[in-house]
């Protein structure tokens, strides 16, 4: 009866972690054509990788150049009706500095990403064009 349990006990507890794994990391990339602001960082246009831990609906992203982390902010995971087309970077222009990163898409993906920055400034500050 005992090694029954413990048995149980081990098959549940080895498919937890399987499954918080298989969710525990997911990566995109990013390309910026011009400069942009993510939680008070400036990124210059380039290439960038992006990776969020969690399934959602609140995650971290952490936005990298090469292997260095060059910004984090919170997200939040929003399902969509129907795959990305392409990836892109989703922009609020700001006319008094630079624009704000607001989201993410990803091609071939039904989820995005909006930036935790994004309800707080344009709350502050007017909607999204």
């Amino acid at each position: 009866m005992k090694f029954a349990t413990i048995s149980k006990s081990l098959i549940l507890g080895l498919a937890l972690v399987l499954a918080s794994t298989a969710f525990a990391a997911t990566k995109g990339s990013l390309q910026l054509s011009n400069p942009v602001s993510v939680n008070g960082t400036i990124l210059k246009a380039g290439d960038y990788k992006v990776q969020w831990e969690g399934n959602g609906p609140n995650v971290e992203l952490s936005i990298l150049q090469g292997k260095n982390v060059v910004a984090k902010v919170p997200a939040h995971v929003v399902e969509l009706q129907s795959p990305a087309n392409n990836d892109a970077a989703v922009i609020h222009e700001n006319g008094s500095g630079p624009s704000l990163l607001t989201g993410l898409r990803f091609q071939g993906k039904k989820i995005s990403l909006e930036l935790g920055e994004t309800s707080a400034n344009l709350q502050a500050n007017g909607s999204m064009q």
